[in-house]
């Protein structure tokens, strides 16, 4: 009896390992020709789809960015009018392009479209300061890099916006990122090139799980327009300011020491700093960093489908894949992984509330010295102190993650603003006292974003006739343009082969 017993454990057991083997070995096949190459795919493709007919995974996957149905705590892929959750921003931003548009970014699915819309852009006959610079695509897409290889870089950013929309029409994509004769990860935006080099460093010496976050430190950075860079001058060469380090402090005094500021600000008349997204460098100070996480571990994690591994290029807030992005370190239950970052988001949002507050007093104070009579020599420090203190809210407010990516280092740089905001108001009030007004300063309504632009004397209504006029007159000429130099590639493609 037991010999039978054994016997049939034995059929069962050899028959299992037949199915373990045999699945090995059909999962092994269809690795192996998984990435049969379809097309050849040229050094400068722009177009995704291309590309997709050899890694079609890859390809389809990134096609979820259209999706915008996620939210969370501080955004998610949707578009959310900024100014519309905080008309504070308006007066922050009074005088710069920012108080007419901002909203949050969708997907890199809508690159593209997202830059057409926004009012920044505006109509370029009707800019006041002139019209966009071509250097402003940079980030936008895999036209890019193609248009900087035939024209040159400095060539390439001394162009207009308005006159490259008919070449840069591919959304973000695999271009930007990959070598087409390889796949392997590579640079190709100068500026993060450059920026090492500034700090005495060799990107070509960069680990590949070093290169799955620098890929997206091409973009996802703190930058600024050079006009005076050697052999470019006047151009706006797109730069990085890391010279001294990647620090808030670092990059102010970077700016500082070249006397460069984005704008004056319409109210304080304080020469103010942009932060754009510094999101490399904050994720940089945090333990995920520290640990040697990616970018991509998190939000682009590994994807299995048919058995088959791949990257999942759906890049998105790791919150909408807990599974595959967090919980492959993190054994707690989802809803507490999420909630742990949605505590340190609000925490830090509190602080920088706090901030906001002081300093669109500030700026109101500064505007109303100003009005009294105050000379430069009474206004010089104070006006130093807005440009400080702004510069570490929008530090802290422009990087996006860094909430969760630094809580500390976020923490910390929101504390000096508060400190230096304060200073700068307990100055403005010896000021105004030395001008006779000792009473505090009147507030004005800015509750909501129409009221805040109303404030700072922008004409909204006239700003998005500009704009639709400018779209409807031109985007069909764009379109056309962009289709021709389309078939132009394919057949040019095809007389290749």
């Amino acid at each position: 009896m037991k010999n039978k017993i054994l016997f049939v454990v034995t059929i069962i057991v050899v028959f299992g390992l037949g199915l373990l083997a045999s699945s090995v070995i059909n999962r092994k096949s269809e690795a192996k020709y998984m990435y049969v190459p379809q097309v050849d795919i040229a050094e400068n493709e722009p177009r995704n789809a291309e590309w997709g007919k050899n890694f079609p995974k890859e390809y389809q996957s990134s096609l979820q960015t259209l999706d915008t149905s996620f939210t969370s705590f501080q955004g998610g892929s949707s578009t959310i009018d900024m100014l519309e959750e905080d008309p504070n921003f308006v007066v922050l931003w009074a005088g710069y392009g920012f108080s007419k548009s901002y909203n949050q970014g969708r997907g890199h699915a809508y690159a593209i479209e997202d830059v057409h819309n926004s009012l920044r852009t505006g109509a370029p006959e009707t800019k006041e300061d002139g019209p966009m610079p071509a250097t402003c695509w940079t980030c936008k897409g895999p036209d890019v890099p193609r248009l900087m290889d035939e024209k040159g870089v400095g060539e390439f950013y001394a162009g207009t916006w308005a006159e490259n929309v008919s070449e840069v029409v591919n959304p973000i994509g695999c271009a930007d990122c990959h070598d087409p004769n390889n796949m392997k990860l590579r640079i190709t935006r100068p500026a993060l090139v450059e920026a090492f080099d500034a700090m005495g460093k060799d990107i070509n010496q960069s680990t590949h799980q070093e290169m799955r976050s620098l890929v997206c430190a091409q973009c996802h950075v703190e930058y600024y327009f050079d006009k005076t860079k050697a052999g470019h001058e006047g151009t706006p060469y797109l730069t990085f300011p890391w010279k001294n380090g990647t620090s808030v402090e670092d990059m102010e005094k970077y700016y500082d020491d070249i006397g460069f500021s984005d704008w004056t600000h319409q109210i304080s008349r304080a020469p103010m700093l942009k932060a754009q997204h510094p999101g490399y460098e904050t994720f940089m100070t945090g333990v995920h960093a520290d640990r040697g996480v990616s970018c991509a571990d998190c939000h682009m994690p590994y994807k299995s489908e048919g058995g088959q591994k791949f990257t999942d290029h759906h890049l998105q807030s790791p919150l909408n894949n807990v599974a595959n992005s967090c919980q492959v370190c993190h054994r707690e239950d989802e809803r507490k992984l999420i909630e742990n970052v949605y505590s340190r988001q609000r925490k830090a949002q509190e602080n920088r509330l706090k901030l906001e507050g002081l300093l669109v007093k500030a700026h109101i104070e500064a505007g109303k010295a100003w009005e009294l009579g105050a000379t430069e020599e009474q206004m010089k420090d104070i006006l130093m102190d807005i440009r400080h203190a702004q510069w570490r809210w929008d530090f802290t407010a422009a990087s996006h993650g860094a909430s969760f990516h630094a809580p500390v280092e976020i923490g910390r740089i929101m504390g000096s603003g508060m400190a230096i905001a304060s200073e700068a108001r307990v100055k403005l009030a010896r000021v105004l006292a030395s001008l006779g007004h000792n009473e505090p300063v009147t507030m004005p309504d800015i509750s909501t974003k129409e009221k805040a632009q109303e404030y700072i004397g922008l004409d909204m209504k006239k700003l998005k006739s500009d704009k639709e006029r400018f779209k409807t007159n031109q985007l069909p000429k764009w379109l056309e343009e962009a289709r021709q130099r389309e078939a132009k590639m394919e057949t040019k493609k095809v007389s290749q082969k």
